[in-house]
């Protein structure tokens, strides 16, 4: 990913210099458990070790791979360079590549997940916070983008919360489902190499065993995973939508903070635009965008073959980086967005009592008029609101189908703003608990 829209702890994850660290891990993890159990000599193994601590040269493997075409061979021709070929001789015993380059991979996006359940952590946070904050703030519900009634801003953001709450469970079971490793040599039959050394190589690794591979790792396991960062991105953009509306000037019920010295447009100095939350928009379908390649990996011919591999070299690191990127962003976005309540206000008395039509008609029902007369005698009133700007409160009391069903004090009390917000703490316990 470039680096506009990068963390650098994500990013390290996915650098070459972390990917020949863990092969080098995997390599020596695996020469240690055959030396365990005397496939070869201990001094072997010992030997291997002794490359801990080396920076691999990047630059160095990239130039063997100009002649091996062969990344995997590339990389053991360099770690035999720092260990010596004679002691390197049993480096891969019973091996084939995908065990390094799956395993490999696999630890890779648990480390990536670990980092996302920690972003995830922060965003829940700074979402219950503006929450509890903005409980009781009123503002208008609306359905197909027009009036629809009362709600409050704490419970915008408290429904975002409950949304990122089952993402975060998701990602759990994402990060599960990809923690596993194969070193089942070539078509996944261990007959060149002990299954025991796959149980300790992923011990050291925090992996669970494959329970069966073919030469690589089954991929419906990382087609769950990108779908999982899918699924997030696509609550990212939910919620940046929602305050990307909010921000519009006919609306201005919320905004991003508008830093000193931002500027909003090269052209007209008035403008503060939703630029974030325009970009998290978009953010989104780059990390959407790696969903159906992930879900294609998963067939492939017989015990393998690579049309997986180019696939995962860029949406890996690609979604996991940009992932990463856009929940520290909307993280920030919530911390400091501004809500103006009294806009809120503003808005829904635009068509001033309109937002109570519901309740008006539910009372004339319970009062025995029938709901056709019923909605007939509130969509004549209401229509006058939409259409002449009228007080939908005045024109019920004048009018005298209404007064006679329901009397002045009947329609004035169907007016309460209380009634929309009763239930308000129920819904937070269900959200957040006791």
């Amino acid at each position: 990913m470039i680096p506009r829209y990068s963390r650098p702890e994500m990013v390290a994850i996915w650098s070459p210099e972390t990917k020949f660290k863990i092969w080098y891990e995997i390599e020596a993890h695996a020469c240690e458990a055959m030396a365990n159990i005397g496939v070869i000599p201990r001094e072997n193994a010992d030997a291997v070790w002794k490359a801990k601590d080396v920076e691999f040269d990047v630059a160095r493997i990239d130039e063997i791979e100009a002649v091996t075409k062969h990344d995997v061979i590339a990389f053991l021709t360099h770690l035999a360079e720092h260990v010596g070929s004679e002691e390197a001789r049993f480096v891969h015993q019973g091996m084939t590549s995908s065990d390094v380059l799956d395993t490999c991979l696999n630890v890779q996006l648990v480390r990536s997940a670990d980092i996302l359940i920690k972003d995830m952590e922060a965003l829940l946070a700074a979402l219950k916070k503006r929450a509890l904050e903005h409980k009781d703030t009123v503002r208008v519900g609306r359905s197909h983008g027009i009036h629809a009634e009362p709600t409050t801003m704490g419970l915008t953001f408290a429904r975002f919360y409950a949304e990122m709450d089952r993402n975060m469970a998701r990602l759990k079971l994402a990060r599960e489902e990809i923690a596993t490793g194969a070193i089942s040599g070539a078509v996944g039959t261990f007959a060149n190499i002990d299954p025991a050394i796959e149980e300790h190589v992923c011990a050291e690794l925090g992996l669970s065993p494959e329970p069966i591979s073919t030469q690589v790792i089954p991929r419906d396991r990382h087609a769950m995973f990108f779908a999982t960062l899918g699924v997030i991105a696509s609550s990212i953009e939910n919620v940046a939508t929602e305050i990307r509306h909010m921000q519009r000037t006919e609306v201005l019920e919320g905004a991003e903070f508008f830093s000193m010295g931002q500027k909003g447009s090269s052209a007209m100095p008035h403008k503060k635009n939703p630029v974030l939350t325009e970009n998290l928009t978009g953010l989104a379908r780059l990390v959407r965008s790696a969903v159906i390649p992930a879900m294609e990996n998963v067939a492939l011919w017989h015990e393998r073959d690579i049309s997986h591999s180019s696939v995962e070299r860029a949406i890996g690191p690609d979604c996991c980086v940009t992932l990463d990127f856009a929940l520290a962003r909307l993280t920030g976005v919530i911390d400091k967005m501004l809500v103006f309540p009294d806009n809120m206000l503003d808005n829904m008395n635009k068509f001033p009592g309109l937002v109570m039509s519901q309740r008006v008609l539910l009372a004339l029902t319970q009062a025995g008029v029938s709901r056709e007369d019923a909605y007939s005698m509130v969509q004549r009133n209401a229509l006058k609101v939409w259409e002449e700007r009228l007080d939908f409160r005045e024109l019920l009391l004048a009018d005298a189908e209404v007064v006679a069903a329901l009397g002045a004090d009947g329609v004035e009390e169907k007016f309460n703003m209380d009634y929309h917000t009763k239930h308000v703490d129920t819904i937070f316990k269900r959200v957040f608990g006791a």
